[in-house]
């Protein structure tokens, strides 16, 4: 999800590509307190960590991480020193053998920042099962906020944002898929999804059909890095363009409500008259796909509303 080129201004000195101004470094009385501190790192450009992030991820005297490699990456690029700290692999596949240890930890009084490759853990992350047990043992929780994809998504996206709903990766399995699609087709809310870009298409094409090809959608590609995308359009529109397009980079949708009835005109009226007389020339699964594509209407709404305008016409 990239970042937008940002406007050139002078500097004391230059500095490298990546590298990071940061505070001080802290004294040695200067601790952080117990617990279990969730901290936020950036999703793309280094500039979006926090000073706090920075403190903690200096002080804490654990780091929990889902990818000791990348943290290591990121304390390098922000010039903080490991000091002999300890950094623990924690994630999914090993999640159920580390907590216990975490936990003594935390029982200890250490304080341990718990922070994922990118953006802010728990959102489409494994440490909420560590939170939770934290909490079950009385245990202390901090968080430290910061970067995250699905509320810069919704920002670029210029969709409503005063209901939404977080899907994260809906199944690969095309027909599960589209059965998540359907469970949430007539939620009033802006939907926000993670993607591969492999899969992109593939999604596109069947929220299209589901949710209805009119719905108002945005692709938002690279949130914060060099390449940042968004492009917006209905879901038709979008699922025809991608299909030709390959894509690569993090992929976050997002997904308009559905739209209110217009008072002004009498859309059901409309979309019956419209299915008798395409009823009269082909079948209720042809006229129900064109009269989705012609009224933004999911696939299986038009087709239900299909089915008992032929039995009514027998």
């Amino acid at each position: 999800m990239a970042d937008r080129p940002e406007s050139k201004r002078r500097t004391p000195a230059r500095r490298r590509p990546g590298q990071v101004s940061v505070a001080a470094p802290q004294r040695a009385e200067d601790k952080i307190a117990p617990g279990l501190w969730l901290v936020a790192t950036p999703i793309g450009n280094m500039g979006d960590i926090t000073l706090r992030a920075i403190d903690i991820l200096r002080a804490a005297d654990v780091l929990a991480c889902e990818d000791t490699r990348r943290t290591r990456q990121l304390l390098s690029l922000l010039g903080i020193a490991i000091d002999g700290r300890r950094l623990i692999a924690y994630h999914d596949r090993n999640g159920a053998a580390q907590r216990p240890r975490l936990l003594d930890m935390l029982a200890d009084g250490l304080s341990v920042a718990c922070v994922s490759d990118a953006g802010t853990p728990m959102i489409a992350d494994p440490g909420f099962k560590l939170v939770d047990a934290a909490y079950d043992a009385g245990l202390p929780v901090h968080v430290a906020p910061g970067a995250s994809s699905v509320p810069a998504a919704l920002a670029l996206a210029g969709l409503p944002t005063d209901r939404f709903l977080f899907l994260g990766f809906l199944p690969s399995k095309r027909s599960a898929r589209k059965n998540a699609l359907q469970e949430v087709c007539e939620i009033r809310a802006t939907l926000v999804l993670f993607e591969s870009p492999r899969r992109l298409s593939d999604l596109l094409r069947d929220a299209a059909e589901m949710l209805g090809s009119g719905r108002e959608a945005a692709v938002v590609r690279e949130i914060t890095k060099l390449h940042e995308e968004v492009r917006r359009g209905p879901l038709g529109d979008l699922a025809a363009a991608y299909s030709q397009t390959e894509v690569r980079g993090e992929i976050v949708i997002v997904i308009g409500p559905p739209a209110k009835p217009d008072a002004s005109v009498d859309t059901s009226e409309r979309l019956e008259e419209r299915l008798r007389a395409l009823l009269e020339e082909m079948s209720v699964k042809d006229a129900a796909r064109i009269v989705a594509e012609e009224f933004g209407l999911p696939r299986r709404v038009a087709y239900a509303q299909a089915l008992a305008l032929s039995k009514s016409v027998r």
